[in-house]
C-alpha cells in the first residue's frame, strides 16, 4: 500500500512540476523523467531550460545540461512513442521548438508523422540547405504512407462501385447480377428440375473506364488550411491514376500556381507551396473556369476556409457561373480528419443556397462523393 501511494505521490510531483517539491519531495527514481518534463514544460514561465543546469541543488535533474538532441532522446527512451509525438507537436506548435527542424542530428531523431509533416512545410525556409535535403526525404516518407493508405480506400469506392441493370462483357464472379438473371430467364423455368434453366447470364458493369469525367481542384494555401492542403495534393494524385478522370490542380492565395503537371508527384507539389499571405477566392475560381471544357462533366472542388481578401460577391459570382453553365461545386472548407473546422459560415451557408455543395470531409469521403457522380 505504501509503494502504491509514493507512485501517486511522484504521479502528481511530476504533473505540478517544481511547486509540489516541497510537500511532494520527488523519488529518485523519477529524476530523470523530471528533468525531460522540466526542459519542455518550464517554457510554460517564461523559462529556457537549456539555461539552467541540471545538477542545480533543487532540481537535481541528471548531472548536466540538457540540449534539444539530449532532451529528445531522453524522452524517446522514457515514454511511449505516442506521449513522445505528444511533446514533440507541443514542443513545435506551443514552445516554438524550432532547433528540433534545423538540426540535423534532431531531425533524424524525429518521428515521421502527419504533424512533423506539417511543421516541416511550415518551417522549411527557416532549415539550412544541408537539412532540407533530409526534410525533404521525410516528408516523402510521410506522403508516400499516407497515399498508399488512401489509395486503397479510393480504388475500393471507384473499383467496387457498380451500375446496377446495365450488361457487362466483364464476367467475373463478383460482378455477377443474380437478380436480373433470373428476371430475364423466367421464361425458361423447368417445372421437371423445379429451376430456372438460364439461356445467358447477366453481370453489373463497373464504372466504366473511359468515363470523361473531369476534375478541377483549387486549394487555398492560407496557413490555416495546411491540412487540407497536404490531403488535396495527396488525393489528386490518387485521382489522376484513375483512366476515367483528368485532374487539374492548382493552389492559390493571392495568386494562383497551376500544379497540374506535378500530380503525379505530391511530394513536389507541397514542397511548392508557400503558406500564409492574403487569399483571393475568386480569383482562383476565375482561373478555374478557363480550365473547364466540359461543364456537363466537370466537378470544381474548391478547398478553402471561405475567408475571402475581397468583396464576397464576386466570388458568388464565380460560384453562379461554375453551376449555371451545369458543371457540380463542391465546396470544402476542410479537407482532413478534424472535427472542428474553422471557416465563415455565412458564405458557406450562400453557397450551399444557390446549389453548391458544402461540408468539411475526410479524404475517403470526397472519393466517396465523387464516385457517386460519375456513376
Amino acid at each position: 500500500m505504501k509503494n502504491d501511494k509514493s507512485k501517486i505521490a511522484n504521479r502528481w510531483r511530476l504533473i505540478l512540476g517544481d511547486f509540489a517539491e516541497a510537500s511532494l519531495p520527488l523519488d529518485k527514481n523519477d529524476k530523470e523523467l523530471d528533468g525531460a518534463l522540466y526542459f519542455l514544460y518550464n517554457r510554460e514561465y517564461g523559462s529556457e531550460q537549456g539555461m539552467r543546469e541540471e545538477n542545480s541543488s533543487r532540481g537535481g535533474r541528471g548531472g548536466s545540461v540538457l540540449t534539444v538532441p539530449g532532451w529528445l532522446k531522453r524522452v524517446k527512451k522514457l515514454f511511449p512513442q505516442r506521449t513522445v509525438e505528444v511533446m514533440q507537436k507541443q514542443a513545435l506548435d506551443k514552445y516554438n521548438l524550432t532547433q528540433l527542424l534545423t538540426d540535423e542530428s534532431v531531425l533524424r531523431q524525429m518521428e515521421p508523422n502527419m504533424n512533423l509533416l506539417k511543421n516541416i512545410l511550415s518551417f522549411r525556409n527557416m532549415m539550412p540547405n544541408h537539412v532540407k535535403k533530409l526534410a525533404y526525404e521525410i516528408v516523402e516518407q510521410v506522403v508516400k504512407e499516407l497515399q498508399k493508405k488512401l489509395e486503397i480506400q479510393v480504388r475500393k469506392t471507384f473499383y467496387g462501385r457498380k451500375l446496377p441493370m446495365s450488361n457487362s462483357n466483364y464476367r467475373i464472379a463478383r460482378n455477377f447480377d443474380f437478380k436480373q438473371t433470373v428476371r430475364k430467364n423466367m421464361k425458361n423455368y423447368n417445372p421437371e428440375l423445379g429451376t430456372v434453366v438460364p439461356e445467358r447470364l447477366y453481370f453489373n458493369q463497373n464504372i466504366r473506364r473511359y468515363n470523361p469525367w473531369h476534375l478541377v481542384i483549387l486549394v487555398d494555401e492560407s496557413g490555416s488550411m495546411l491540412e487540407s492542403v497536404i490531403y488535396s495534393a495527396v488525393m489528386a494524385s490518387i485521382f489522376a491514376r484513375m483512366p476515367f478522370l483528368s485532374i487539374k490542380l492548382a493552389i492559390f492565395d493571392t495568386s494562383i500556381v497551376d500544379l497540374s503537371d506535378h500530380i503525379d508527384d505530391p511530394v513536389t507539389t507541397l514542397m511548392k507551396v508557400q503558406l500564409g499571405g492574403g487569399t483571393d477566392i475568386h480569383g482562383a475560381l476565375e482561373y478555374g473556369k478557363k480550365l473547364i471544357t466540359a461543364p456537363q462533366k466537370t466537378i470544381v472542388v474548391l478547398v478553402s476556409d471561405l475567408y475571402d481578401g475581397n468583396n464576397y460577391n464576386y466570388m458568388y459570382r464565380s460560384c453562379r457561373d461554375i453551376l449555371e453553365a451545369g458543371s457540380r461545386l463542391f465546396v470544402l472548407p476542410a479537407l482532413d480528419y478534424s472535427s472542428t473546422p474553422v471557416y465563415d459560415k455565412r458564405a458557406a451557408q450562400y453557397l450551399s443556397a444557390i446549389g453548391a455543395d458544402v461540408a468539411a470531409i475526410t479524404p475517403e469521403e470526397l472519393a466517396e462523393w465523387i464516385g457517386k457522380i460519375i456513376s
